[in-house]
């Protein structure tokens, strides 16, 4: 039976929806086409509108990945990298049915198959790290918004969502109130938004975990400010591990390899971004500048390291020599101060084995907020199924991208993970709204 549409009708505008997205960035974009391609595949007609709280629609995938956006990873399909994430299980499930819903024969990837379609070119870096070819954040919406467009997806913006009721009967529609007083009304509902507009929606009787920034610097102890300041704006490559006191014993957490870059409150860089996802306040990073695999490695290399210079000078160096060649004049400055050690003096190995390779810097909690790139909290993955995305007790309810408490490391993991259940969302909904039409019709008088 042809869905009867109901109506609503409110300055001129039909705020009236088959789909209803809250949210148009990255995860409500692809939920958006999905649901408008399955309509299109099953020959039905979709009214599927992306209600979007700024001024335009796509805005967060501009930052992303320092405007380049690293739009997703060539691991997270091999499989082990998808532990990665929090709450790994929900996310296994999701990719999963994702390769179930989306069977492609050319690729293992739904998500790559899902840009290679809209007509992305792209090319693969180091850790399998996934770029659009331009290098450019914009090319990766503007093929995004094409395909919307020619899929008949509507675009309503600087309209902020304040609240979704659930339908009082099966056969009602939901309502989604505006912060400005005024209403939509949609057979299904896809929440899209960010973690911390989440917090700010009424959802049908459930209340997301409380959010949180997360992926971004980290700060140091008030004690430990006074190095990381004099060594402001210089980058290194290092090992940094995290640590954590349990029961007066150090526990290590995890180590990441990368760039690490010194700032006045404490330390910044992708590595320690992923630290950023375990860290809590009084943990330790341990840094080894010397980024020689463990410190078995880095132990030997300094002896070695000093044996030849011995030989080379005819005596044993002084600290200054030791350093130059091996790190920058400040970052020797620096360390050796906060050792104690004077740069004119002989160098002693095992003291130098301490300043290079456990550098250890007290967390105080995470650093400026503004430059984090994933908000950590939302809805409990388990009130979702994870093949649908759909609430297991609202039918036509569903939730994607960040407002699950769902997140992963840097490297295109969280863009990845929008991509995924924006997609399973948008099918599942589809699908949801098709079944509804056919078993009843949906009707809705023009009043309060």
């Amino acid at each position: 039976m042809k869905q009867e549409r109901f109506s609503f009708i409110i300055s001129g505008m039909n705020t009236t929806c088959d789909i209803a997205i809250v949210g148009a960035g990255a995860a409500g974009l692809a939920a958006a086409i999905s649901a408008a391609q399955a309509a299109r595949k099953a020959e039905a007609q979709l009214r599927v509108v992306m209600l979007e709280a700024s001024d335009r629609v796509g805005r967060s995938i501009l930052k992303t990945g320092n405007g380049r956006c690293n739009f997703s990873n060539a691991d997270i399909a091999e499989g082990p990298a998808v532990a990665n994430y929090r709450n790994a299980g929900f996310v296994w499930a999701a990719f999963e049915a994702l390769n179930r819903a989306f069977p492609e024969p050319d690729f293992n990837d739904p998500v790559l198959a899902f840009f290679e379609d809209a007509g992305l070119e792209w090319r693969q870096e180091d850790d399998g790290r996934r770029y659009p070819l331009s290098n450019k954040a914009s090319t990766v919406l503007d093929v995004l918004r094409a395909e919307a467009a020619r899929l008949g997806v509507e675009e309503v913006c600087d309209t902020r969502v304040a609240a979704i009721e659930a339908p009082v009967d099966p056969d009602k529609p939901f309502t989604l109130r505006l912060a400005d007083g005024q209403f939509w009304r949609a057979a299904a509902v896809i929440v899209a938004c960010g973690g911390a507009a989440v917090e700010h929606i009424e959802l049908a009787n459930m209340r997301p975990e409380a959010v949180q920034p997360i992926l971004g610097p980290l700060a140091v102890a008030s004690a430990d400010q006074a190095f990381t300041r004099e060594l402001d704006n210089i980058r290194v490559r290092c090992c940094v591990s995290l640590f954590r006191d349990e029961a007066g014993e150090l526990i290590h957490k995890h180590t990441e390899s990368g760039e690490l870059l010194f700032r006045p409150y404490g330390v910044s860089g992708i590595c320690v971004f992923n630290l950023s996802r375990l860290a809590q306040a009084g943990d330790y990073v341990q840094i080894n500048f010397l980024q020689m695999g463990d410190l078995d490695h880095s132990h030997d290399y300094l002896k070695s390291r000093f044996a030849g210079l011995t030989e080379h000078l005819g005596q044993a160096p002084t600290y200054e020599q030791f350093m130059r060649g091996l790190v920058v004049p400040r970052l020797t400055d620096a360390v050796l101060k906060r050792a104690g050690c004077n740069a004119q003096d002989t160098a002693d190995v095992e003291k130098l084995f301490q300043i290079l390779c456990l550098c250890s810097l007290e967390v105080a909690g995470m650093g400026p907020t503004d430059v984090c790139q994933v908000q950590r909290g939302g809805y409990a993955p388990n009130q979702f199924d994870a093949a649908t995305m759909q609430s297991r007790v609202q039918p036509g309810l569903y939730v994607a991208g960040e407002a699950l408490d769902v997140d992963g490391p840097c490297g295109g993991y969280n863009l990845h993970w929008a991509w995924a259940s924006g997609l399973l969302a948008g099918h599942a909904a589809q699908a949801y709204v098709n079944a509804l039409s056919s078993s009843q019709t949906l009707s809705h008088v023009g009043t309060e």
